[in-house]
């Protein structure tokens, strides 16, 4: 699972609050492992956090709250700082072994008997994506198969950057729709306390 922890559009106070959320997460779950982070713009915590994890943090989804007057502005009023926790669609992976199923077939047409006593037609099914690509222009099976291969790769190529644009673009647009109140959590205070 990808989650993205973000201050949006906040003050540094967010930025600080995102990286003790990540923080505090980190300790609920250690496999979590950072894949994208931009640093805050005063220097201080992060605008925003992407990182993955085994465990299925979809209840943490939405706002959080963290209560506690300013570390950087101590005459401020404001004691109320909000951060986003965004689930992130994931990318598909390129095919492996195991996820494609080979058929052959007689290709038939120029290349004499050969082509039409022996299997030399190549069809590669990705089981994930359901994608097939076939290949008949060589008199060799081995030759076509690699020729299948070279397809399916730049067809899942191509399918994966534009699945992380998507991603990318969703990171993006969470970024900056923070729902202020009804927070899925509540912390307080400098040492980042889990109010129950």
């Amino acid at each position: 699972m990808i989650i993205q922890i973000s201050s949006g559009q906040g003050p540094a106070e967010c930025e600080i609050a995102a990286a003790k959320l990540f923080n505090a997460l980190n300790q609920e779950y250690p496999d979590a492992e950072i894949l994208s982070s931009h640093a805050g713009r005063n220097g201080f915590g992060f605008s925003s956090i992407m990182f993955s994890t085994g465990s299925d943090l979809s209840a943490l989804e939405g706002t959080v709250q963290w209560i506690c007057r300013s570390p950087l502005r101590p005459k401020h009023k404001r004691k109320n700082w909000f951060v986003d926790i965004s689930i992130i669609p994931e990318a598909e992976t390129v095919c492996r072994d195991d996820n494609i199923r080979f058929e052959r077939f007689h290709s038939g047409g120029k290349g004499g008997q050969n082509v039409n006593k022996v299997e030399t037609g190549v069809r590669l099914i990705h089981i994930p994506t359901g994608i097939a690509v076939t290949s008949t222009a060589e008199r060799s099976q081995l030759l076509n198969r690699r020729d299948a291969m070279r397809k399916l790769n730049a067809i899942l190529t191509a399918r994966e950057i534009e699945a992380k644009k998507k991603q990318t673009n969703a990171a993006w647009r969470q970024h900056s729709q923070i729902v202020r109140g009804n927070p899925v959590r509540v912390y307080e205070g400098m040492n980042f306390k889990r109010k129950k």
